[in-house]
């Protein structure tokens, strides 16, 4: 439950770790963790940073700054994936090998809030490389890129200004399906 603090001086065998690591390093400024995880771990962390607080072994009294909780993946059927219902488990590693990791990455990101609950779809990940795909010819075929240095268009620049802005925004508050959405409009 205080792995955290072991992790900024792991090999430290005379203290918990060395004070000024813990000063510069903690609180943890995010953590992102599912919901199952709030009586394994989270309430222990809690517990065991308010007892070192109180003795004065470390000088914050909340082990996170920031608590989110994601959302977990549903199976196609919309219940949670696991060994009750094996026949809805999506292995991460068939998904990789069949269209790549960052279609994978994508799509994860793109299924809609952090928060929420999502069931897999298959159509949606074919949808995440087909997007990959055109963002690839893009920067690399001739018949795209040549038009980048030829061609000044002020709606495009304008798109451009609004994606920079957006994304950004909606990339700090941890909002990534609406991020990639509006790349999408971008690259459209």
């Amino acid at each position: 439950s205080w792995y955290f603090m072991r992790y900024i001086d792991p090999n430290n065998d005379k203290e918990l770790a060395d004070k000024k690591l813990l000063d510069h390093w903690l609180p943890v400024d995010l953590y992102i963790g599912g919901p199952e995880h709030t009586v394994g771990h989270l309430m222990y962390s809690r517990i065991w940073t308010k007892y070192l607080y109180n003795k004065g072994l470390i000088n914050f009294d909340e082990p996170f700054k920031k608590l989110v909780h994601q959302g977990m993946i549903l199976g196609t059927n919309g219940i949670k994936m696991g060994k009750r219902f094996p026949e809805f488990v999506v292995n991460p590693s068939d998904i990789v090998r069949d269209f790549g990791a960052d279609t994978l990455r994508l799509y994860e990101m793109f299924m809609g809030p952090l928060e929420a609950a999502k069931p897999w779809s298959t159509t949606g990940l074919e949808g995440a490389r087909k997007f990959l795909d055109r963002v690839f010819r893009l920067v690399t075929e001739e018949a795209y890129t040549s038009k980048f240095t030829t061609e000044y268009d002020k709606t495009l620049e304008k798109v451009y200004h609004q994606t920079v802005k957006k994304v950004t925004s909606h990339y700090e508050n941890l909002c990534f399906n609406t991020a990639i959405s509006q790349l999408m409009i971008f690259v459209n």
